[in-house]
């Protein structure tokens, strides 16, 4: 990458960063903060599927949004609907406040990440793609990693010291974007989508989004979501009830996979696609996760569901960046668009994945492992047709992904 290049990655790492450790922030003390308006399981729940939703809904116009008016407009407006979610967060104590700035917030991403992948897309040539998408995946778990750690440093400082310390950085990260980052998209590319935008709906494309040759990715990332949030959100209860794990354990867990999610996708993600192709790494890792959770059934201690856990967050790393380039490479003007998709298809994921294993685990608490590797099977059957189909059509070839 040019020297340029670097800068403008850089800028992206930041506010996504920015962007995901500001939200981490406040984890550590929402069930503390919630207790104390007199607000409990129901409120959490909600703060976490009202933001999902509204993320899933507007992330398809707003990638469109970024094709037709330009990525850093969205990137700016983005942060601007997360900052401005936070200092409500901040300012308020009612519980629809709280719910109205879930809403805020969720639009935001729905603005933000789309456009930040598009850019990527801008800036880096096809060989490029997967380094590029990488470092942003890996800005992203670093967020989720230090987030939470510092929210739980600033909670001595009162419970809302860290909505106040999330919507400052927010606030800074808007003002850093408007004086530095430049347009990444060529004023014709623009023009050409939004005339595009005109004679064609949003709705007919969303209806027609499964005859797109990055469907079959888009599926992927669904069930790489639904599969990695389930597993997620019965993680800490399944390890306190099978292994009797206490608190230090479960977050030295959860903290160890985003360590290890941040290592691979700075360091080895890039490495392996250039090495074997993405076909390759796609098919290797899609097993990889479905061997974890099946294995997850059989562990026996929890040193054991530990390193399991480890190689499923391993595969899940190198799987999102792989999946982006895919749909990247096949989007061609598109890139707003088929990443605003992907936002989407991920949010479907996020909102089912903790609410049907929810469901499973009071039902059997083995059974979220065994949907998540039933899944992860088809998917990656599929998968393998899709590739050869869209070998022999010569989709794949053209656009030389493999």
């Amino acid at each position: 990458m040019t020297a340029n290049q670097q800068k403008q990655m850089i800028i992206l790492m930041i506010n996504m960063f920015i962007a995901i450790g500001s939200f981490g922030i406040i984890i550590p003390i929402l069930p503390a903060y919630l207790k104390s308006i007199h607000q409990g399981g129901v409120a959490a729940g909600l703060m976490i599927a009202i933001f999902a939703g509204f993320q899933l809904i507007f992330s398809p116009v707003a990638g469109r949004w970024a094709d037709q008016y330009g990525r850093k407009k969205m990137i700016v407006y983005g942060l601007a609907g997360l900052t401005l979610s936070m200092f409500i967060f901040y300012a308020f104590d009612s519980i629809w406040w709280l719910y109205a700035s879930r809403v805020i917030g969720g639009i935001g991403a729905a603005l933000l990440v789309p456009a930040i992948f598009a850019y990527i897309a801008d800036i880096t040539t096809l060989d490029q793609r997967a380094k590029g998408n990488s470092y942003i995946s890996a800005a992203m778990s670093l967020g989720i990693v230090v987030g939470p750690g510092v929210g739980g440093f600033l909670a001595d400082y009162g419970l809302k010291m860290p909505f106040l310390v999330s919507a400052l950085v927010s606030l800074v990260s808007v003002i850093f974007s408007v004086a530095v980052l430049k347009e990444s998209q060529s004023k014709e590319a623009s023009q050409a989508a939004q005339s595009q935008g005109k004679a064609e709906s949003m709705l007919k494309k969303l209806t027609l989004s499964v005859n797109m040759p990055y469907f079959i990715p888009l599926i992927i990332t669904l069930v790489m979501s639904f599969g990695l949030m389930a597993y997620e959100s019965v993680l800490g209860l399944f390890i306190a009830n099978q292994f009797g794990a206490n608190t230090q354990q479960i977050a030295l867990m959860i903290t160890s996979t985003g360590i290890i999610s941040v290592i691979v996708q700075l360091f080895i993600v890039d490495r392996i696609v250039h090495k074997f192709g993405e076909k390759a790494v796609l098919n290797v890792f899609l097993f990889v996760a479905a061997i974890g959770f099946l294995l997850s059934v059989f562990a026996k201690d929890y040193v054991l569901f530990f390193g399991i856990t480890l190689l499923i967050f391993l595969a899940s790393s190198i799987l999102r960046p792989v999946l982006n380039t895919l749909i990247s490479k096949l989007a061609g003007n598109e890139q707003g668009f088929a990443m605003g998709l992907n936002n989407s298809y991920m949010s479907i994921g996020n909102i089912l994945g903790p609410t049907l294993a929810g469901i499973l685990y009071d039902v059997q608490i083995l059974i979220p492992f065994m949907m998540g590797f039933v899944l992860l099977v088809l998917t990656l059957f599929i998968t393998i047709l899709w590739q050869r189909q869209s070998y022999k059509s010569g989709a794949l070839h053209k656009s030389k992904q493999y």
